[in-house]
């Protein structure tokens, strides 16, 4: 009788254990996953304001620095040429010449004077090249020419391409009586940074006389980038002859 009182009891037992968790132990399991999710959330997001504030600063001290370089050129133009203008908009410097260096409506040829005018100014500009700043963000040299409204489109975007190009001829050109000859590495500067760009009659000035000019267009590494191209492979131009125009 004693014995299946025991057992009986035993049955209930086993028969009231709670099959599912309680309602207070899912709350407690769902806040861990989200305190959990949240300070994993918080992490990266200080993380990634870390690596935006670090862009930032970086960004931040590449433009002032290629606005030292820009006020450096400018001041080293203006104490020999200066009609020459040197401006700075956003991280592009542009060097115009003025009418110094400018053409006949339709034609494409330089005068033996603007073609002194260009080979005088080259020192200043590669000289800047050399500094630590111009070595650290300059990129390239584009060269553009720009022509009047007088024509058809396409005849003045090949136009334009033709000026620039004989710009670039201009400066390779054997000097002159009473000019210094570049040197090897002055030539071999120009060749690794200039560039000829066309332009047509898209960026007129008030006077055609005006807007047929060459500008330098001064282009600059984002940061970063110059690590990035120098681990590529260049070619070996060392052998190359410069050629003739």
């Amino acid at each position: 009788m004693f014995a299946r009182t025991l057992i009986r009891r035993h049955a209930r037992d086993e028969g009231e254990k709670p099959f599912w968790i309680s309602f207070s132990d899912l709350m407690t399991a769902c806040m861990t996953v989200f305190l959990i999710v949240m300070a994993v959330t918080v992490v990266t997001m200080k993380d990634e304001i870390a690596r935006i504030e670090k862009l930032t600063a970086i960004t931040r001290d590449r433009q002032a620095e290629i606005q030292r370089f820009a006020d450096a050129l400018r001041l080293a133009s203006e104490r020999r040429y200066p009609n020459v203008g040197v401006d700075i908009i956003k991280d592009t410097v542009k060097i115009d010449f003025g009418a110094d260096v400018n053409f006949m409506s339709g034609s494409s040829e330089i005068t033996d004077a603007g073609s002194r005018f260009l080979r005088g100014y080259l020192p200043i500009l590669l000289g800047a090249a050399e500094t630590p700043l111009g070595k650290k963000w300059l990129k390239r040299v584009v060269v553009e020419g720009f022509t009047d409204t007088d024509g058809s489109y396409l005849f003045y975007l090949d136009l334009s391409l033709e000026r620039s190009r004989k710009v670039v001829c201009a400066l390779f050109s054997p000097p002159s009586s009473g000019e210094a000859a570049m040197t090897r590495h002055e030539l071999e500067q120009m060749r690794d940074l200039f560039l000829v760009g066309g332009y047509s009659f898209n960026s007129m000035l008030p006077s055609k006389a005006r807007s047929r000019r060459i500008e330098l267009k001064l282009e600059f590494w984002q940061a970063g980038e110059k690590a990035q191209a120098d681990r590529k492979p260049k070619p070996n131009l060392d052998n190359k002859p410069f050629g003739h125009c």
